[in-house]
């Protein structure tokens, strides 16, 4: 296969996204850059192109019905008269599905220890962790990304969240965002993902193409990948450690905001504070890199060095004062 024009004989960054989507439909290509003019190639298709129908995408098809078949978009017969249930109906039905999110997670057990590993040894060695998602996962792993910073001390590229249409995704939705896999890639890129980082794909169907077109792209770049969802019937893959919670339907259909995202958060939640517990920074249960930045904050740091040097108040308020906050030097 020869690709033809200026994009193509400018631009190898566009050449290797390109390439690297054509691998996707057609693995057995050889696909190679003509440096001849790309009228000459239009001449020729004006030549010997005939009107045919249009073609059925069998690809489009194929993923439209794997996304069918889904456990995250059936419907739950709990739920199936939701609309005629009472408040209270709601609130107690709402609150006893937050079962299956534990019993999801118990069910996962190996896996979610196997993930923690698996990040805990990235981020020791000197590796980053990169969560990348489309919708509510993309927002769950920018949420939980910013979160460590504040709350660990830790630099915010050591946890980095990459979601579908960029920042504008965070707050409304982008179309068709998530349909792309070189886009997925091409954010990998960006962020320059190598050797040594763990990147995290957040799916709740398990096949969102952004997602699989990132994990894809960082095993070619040689970082350790894990794929977390909440399908487990959907069509394997094959990354380093797969997490496929079983959260079952949502009360409102396909919603996955509700059950799979609180699923979701949890297990973000295990992996960078487990990853943050091996490189020291918390003591005990105590989070001695806290990043002290407002009253609340400061009280909690005063109480902390308070109990674990067994000081009053007071003079816990003083030693933080006199090393400027950092809750770690006021403990030494």
């Amino acid at each position: 296969m020869r690709l033809i024009g200026g994009l193509f004989t400018h631009h190898e960054d566009y050449v290797a996204l390109f390439k690297f989507r054509l691998s996707m439909l057609l693995p057995k290509a050889t696909v190679e850059v003509c440096a001849e003019s790309g009228a000459l190639g239009a001449a020729w298709l004006a030549e010997h192109t005939e009107s045919a129908p249009p073609a059925r995408d069998t690809a489009v098809v194929e993923d439209a019905e794997a996304l069918a078949v889904a456990a995250t978009e059936q419907s739950n017969p709990r739920s199936a008269d939701l609309d005629r249930k009472s408040t209270a109906e709601l609130v107690d039905l709402f609150a006893s599905e937050e079962s299956y999110v534990q019993a999801a997670l118990q069910a996962k057990r190996a896996e979610l220890i196997a993930a923690v590993d698996l990040v805990a040894a990235a981020v020791k060695a000197g590796g980053h962790l990169f969560y990348t998602g489309a919708g509510t996962s993309g927002r769950l792993g920018v949420l939980d990304a910013s979160e460590i910073p504040p709350t660990f001390g830790a630099p915010p590229e050591l946890v980095q969240g990459i979601i579908a249409g960029g920042t504008t995704a965070l707050h409304r939705a982008v179309e068709g965002a998530e349909d792309q896999p070189e886009s997925g890639a091409l954010a990998i890129v960006e962020r320059g993902v190598g050797e040594g980082d763990v990147v995290c794909g957040i799916t709740a169907s398990g096949r969102t193409p952004f997602v699989l077109g990132a994990l894809a792209r960082a095993c070619e770049l040689g970082a350790r990948t894990i794929l977390l969802t909440c399908n487990p019937s959907r069509t394997r893959t094959s990354w380093d450690v797969e997490i496929d919670l079983p959260t079952g339907p949502e009360i409102v259909t396909g919603s996955t905001r509700l059950k799979a995202g609180t699923a979701t958060k949890v297990v973000l939640n295990i992996l960078s504070t487990c990853a943050m517990v091996r490189l020291g920074r918390v003591r005990g249960n105590a989070m001695v890199d806290l990043h002290i930045s407002n009253a609340k904050l400061r009280d909690r740091g005063v109480r902390l060095v308070s109990r674990e040097l067994h000081i009053g108040y007071e003079e816990a308020k003083k030693r933080l004062e006199k090393v400027g906050w950092d809750v770690r030097l006021a403990l030494r």
